[in-house]
């Protein structure tokens, strides 16, 4: 692999793998489990029928968002792991009910959207009352949007870290929700206003406009990793500001992927040809290209992080979670599937295994629990 040439750090990369997997089932996958029936009873006791379906809706089928978020966790002491999934799991089912809420027709895309993501920012930004979370008005948004990011506040506010996070993690929730606020609204106000903002927020980057919405837009996995990095009381502001550079280029290629194995299902369904952030590229023959340079960019900059070898483990995981999905053996998927297996080796293939395994429980947990619900 030409960014983890390195035999050594490729063994520590093969190590921090085996290690995390055995920390993820033992102490992560538990809790994390019981989180997501937590919010699906809280998604049933939605009162609005519309908004109760979407939450269910997206509990079952991105509910493996927050699973394989959840490795993040394994990189903390155990004994803020379950803080860590707790703050982790509620904030990825937020963001994921947030994404479908945002999809919906509005008059005023930009001005509900920011409204609605308030939600997200709250979560993570500094401040308590009684409760020991940020007080304030619900500022419109519904119960369960208010409970979730609540509940991240509270989590994230017991981590000894956290005030270090906090000014990296209020920024990167303010992007993400821009992001994906402006690109939810290009069908009504055109793609001008995406392509101004990120030109202007991106500045310095390193990354051109489209690739830096497209991170920006997943960046919830940046505060995935800075609410890992919390429960560490070392973690620092400088290093948080490293990881959030370092997980946005990751954030572009999950970007990226999630819109490449979503393509073919997209297409026959009747929707444009190369949907949402692909098609801010000209070209999809250079895919496998924009592709592999946010494999190399990522692979850089993770690598010089503290417990570099784990970070990078995470990401050849997130390629290698949708590289096992379904929808990954579709035309345009599968030259940047086949470029990431090269620029990622030798890591990829026993990754893919796992998450091929993972899955595969995954389905047959869904079969079992549909089956006694029938009986």
């Amino acid at each position: 692999m030409r960014s983890l040439d390195d035999r050594r750090q490729i063994a520590q990369v093969g190590l921090a793998l085996v290690a995390a997997n055995a920390r993820y089932w033992t102490t992560v996958a538990p809790i994390v489990r019981s989180e997501l029936r937590r919010w699906e009873l809280h998604a049933h006791a939605i009162e609005d029928p519309t908004l109760r379906a979407l939450a269910l809706s997206k509990l079952r089928d991105e509910g493996f968002h927050a699973e394989a978020a959840g490795m993040l966790a394994t990189l903390a002491p155990r004994t803020q792991r379950r803080s860590i999934v707790e703050a982790i799991v509620a904030l990825e089912v937020l963001f994921d009910y947030l994404d479908g809420l945002t999809e919906r027709p509005s008059p005023d895309p930009l001005q509900d959207g920011g409204r609605l993501f308030t939600a997200l920012i709250d979560a993570v930004t500094p401040g308590t009352d009684e409760a020991g979370v940020r007080s304030g008005p619900t500022r419109g948004y519904d119960g369960y949007l208010q409970t979730l990011s609540r509940a991240a506040a509270l989590a994230l506010s017991r981590l000894p870290g956290a005030p270090a996070i906090a000014d990296v993690a209020k920024l990167t929730a303010e992007r993400s929700a821009q992001a994906q606020i402006r690109m939810h609204a290009t069908p009504a106000l055109g793609q001008w206003q995406l392509q101004e903002w990120a030109t202007a927020e991106g500045d310095g980057s390193g990354l051109d406009w489209r690739a830096f919405a497209a991170g920006a837009a997943s960046s919830v996995l940046v505060l995935h990793a800075l609410i890992a990095a919390a429960g560490d009381p070392r973690t620092t502001q400088q290093v948080a500001s490293e990881i959030a550079g370092a997980y946005l280029s990751t954030c572009v290629l999950l970007t990226l992927l999630d819109g490449l194995i979503d393509h073919e299902h997209d297409t026959d369904a009747g929707g444009p040809s190369a949907p949402g952030y692909l098609g801010l590229f000209d070209d999809p023959e250079a895919l496998p290209d924009v592709s592999g340079e946010a494999a190399r960019r990522a692979a850089a900059q993770t690598r010089l992080l503290p417990h570099g070898a784990h970070h990078v483990m995470i990401l050849v995981g997130v390629a290698a979670y949708y590289a096992s999905a379904p929808g990954a053996g579709g035309e345009l998927a599968r030259p940047v599937v086949a470029r990431l297996r090269r620029e990622l080796a030798p890591l990829m293939s026993p990754t893919l295994a796992i998450m091929r395994a993972w899955r595969s429980a995954r389905r047959t947990r869904s079969s079992g629990a549909k089956g006694e619900g029938e009986s």
